[in-house]
């Protein structure tokens, strides 16, 4: 694996729009401690009069645009090379700083929410308040789970504990675990997947037990830093006078608990069809039964078996469309010369890919752009996606409500899969081009509505026991995701002894309860692109619209002007309608 600095310039990021050189973003962060210093002047004068709040507000905004700015730059530079000894000591230093900050605001909101709410909502009506109206709206929310001065205080001295788990488990995943190799290739997380995807049973399996062994080698390691994760989700929650994790993760978006409870529903509704799905697919590949290994490889193989970099953009190019030539000028202009994108795998870099934009600089990418697999043009156009969310938001709204939730957030991103999906499909040249993008299509689906929810249900149960002080264990996390394992995957899979140890590889349980978003995502995602894609400009400008409202209404609220209501199962049975539908069109191509 080549090292960070063999990287060619032009298949890196380009950061220079959050620090031109360390020398200067070390100096901007110099002057922000300076900044976050000052958060003690404005203490006891926020109800004095509209001026005290107003020019507090200010503060608050600057403050944490700047905040944002160079956390993001030190933040981008640790996942890119988190290896790298100068880069851990400035994300350090950020974080370090970042923790003074918390402590001097710490008194912020219990201050504020103090103030009569009457009075408040007067000043609020003042025109120079425009850009904070949403934000205090969503504060007065939260009035009723913010603690006082001095237990937010104590909050605020913890937040530096705050998410050690989850650091400690990112760089031993991507730093320390040996993975060992597979036919003389070092085995990655990158090339695993690769690996799994393979037409040769028996490197799949040698990739597969490989792999695994780094996880079995570490497992009481590893179910340790969860499960200390999952304790401190309890803490917080109860800190805050809710009822359980679940919901104290849902309050900030409004959404309520049953979306999520109604999504488990709905999927183990539509097992059958899943099951049916792996029926086929064990049959695709001429085999009887499926072990846990075979379950990423194409029912068909691709036609096409090489996708450089330029390849893809070429092909995003055209699927996107029906979006508009603003949507599509911006999009391939970031993910080329504008340098969104940080492309290839290098030593320390996080594994996978993500999109972390701000209100400040570009909506960056980062992929491990394997060009040997067709998913890694999803995963661009997938990145793409939340970028242009990014982009459209943050030029739509003021700093302090432009953020959007991750629950639209993927909506997004699978939405932009959609669209490559229907592309692919329009332009394939025979029945085996056409049967292999719909087998894709039903494997992406799986990832993204099933296994996601199976995530979830994993997590909702396990913090479900915690809660309930039930001891938590190496074996209770590995036999309750068994369970779940043969509850999806149905009748037909062998599982071997480790393949319960999936639950201690998924960087996403460090965020509880972020798995659900991908299934309720791609379930609206699948409603709005096909109203896109089978309406006019009317349908085109309300996605679009929706992409522009950023953090200006709750999640519910934004999908339902885009044309969809998640507060019901209807979008979820429409998705599993829709997968069910695919698969019958595969097995008329395939005969089987």
């Amino acid at each position: 694996m080549i090292a960070r600095n063999e990287q060619r310039t032009e298949d890196t990021w380009d950061l220079s729009l959050l620090a031109k050189s360390e020398k200067s973003w070390e100096r901007d962060l110099r002057k922000l401690e300076k900044e976050f210093r000052k958060a003690e002047n404005f203490k006891g004068t926020l109800a004095k009069s509209s001026d005290d709040l107003y020019n507090a507000l200010v503060y608050l905004r600057n403050t944490e645009m700047e905040a944002e700015r160079i956390g993001s730059w030190a933040f981008l530079s640790y996942e890119a090379d988190s290896s790298d000894a100068d880069v851990q000591r400035r994300y350090m230093m950020y974080q370090n700083a970042a923790s003074l900050f918390s402590e001097k605001i710490s008194y912020f909101t219990p201050e504020l929410l103090a103030i009569d709410e009457k009075r408040i909502r007067e000043w609020m009506k003042e025109p120079r308040y425009k850009e904070f109206r949403i934000w205090m709206k969503r504060n007065l929310r939260e009035k009723k789970h913010v603690l006082s001065e001095k237990e937010e205080r104590l909050l605020s001295l913890y937040s530096p504990l705050s998410g050690s788990a989850e650091k400690a488990f990112m760089d031993l995943n991507n730093i320390e675990l040996d993975f060992g190799s597979v036919r003389g290739e070092k085995l990655t997380h990158a090339t695993y997947s690769k690996y799994l995807k393979s037409r040769d049973e028996d490197i799949r399996e040698e990739a597969y037990r490989s792999y695994y062994k780094a996880y079995d080698d570490h497992k009481n390691t590893i179910a340790d830093l969860y499960i200390a994760s999952v304790n401190e989700d309890i803490f917080s929650s109860r800190a805050r006078s809710f009822r359980s994790s679940l919901e104290r993760a849902l309050f900030p978006d409004n959404i309520p608990v049953n979306v999520y409870t109604s999504l488990i529903k709905a999927v183990h509704e539509a097992f059958p069809v899943l099951h049916e799905y792996y029926s086929v697919k064990a049959k695709a590949l001429g085999k009887e039964r499926l072990r846990h290994w075979d379950v990423y490889v194409p029912m068909v193989e691709c036609p096409v078996s090489h996708y450089t970099y330029d390849d893809a953009v070429a092909i995003i190019n055209e699927a996107v469309k029906p979006l508009g030539d603003e949507y599509r000028r911006v999009l391939i202009k970031g993910l080329t010369e504008d340098r969104w994108v940080d492309r290839y795998e290098n030593k320390g870099k996080r594994s996978g890919a993500f999109s972390a934009g701000g209100y400040t600089g570009n909506p960056y990418i980062l992929t491990n752009y394997e060009s040997e697999v067709l998913d890694s043009v999803f995963t661009l156009i997938h990145e793409g996606g939340h970028s242009m969310h990014t982009w459209y938001s943050a030029s739509s709204n003021p700093f302090m409500c432009y953020s959007y939730s991750i629950f639209e957030a993927e909506v997004a991103s699978t939405f932009n899969e959609n669209l490559l999906s229907a592309y692919l499909l329009s332009h394939s040249a025979d029945d085996t081009e056409k049967a292999y993008i719909l087998g894709k299509n039903l494997d992406d689906i799986v990832a993204t509505l099933f296994r996601q929810t199976m995530f979830a249900e994993f997590e909702l149960k396990i913090h479900e026991m915690a809660e309930k002080r039930m001891p938590l264990t190496t074996d209770v996390l590995r036999s309750t995701y068994r369970e779940l394992l043969e509850a999806y995957f149905g009748p037909i899979m062998d599982f071997e002894d480790v393949s319960d140890l999936e639950c201690l590889r998924i960087p996403h349980f460090y965020s509880a309860f972020y798995c659900y978003k991908y299934a309720t995502g791609i379930s609206a995602s699948i409603a709005l692109s096909e109203r896109v894609l089978s309406g006019g400009e009317k349908e085109r400008n309300d996605y679009i619209s929706f992409l522009q409202s950023g953090g200006s209404e709750f999640p519910i609220a934004s999908l339902m002007k885009a044309g969809v209501d998640m507060r019901t199962e209807e979008p979820v049975k429409k998705a599993a309608e829709h997968f069910a539908s695919l698969l019958s069109q595969f097995r008329r191509l395939r005969g089987i």
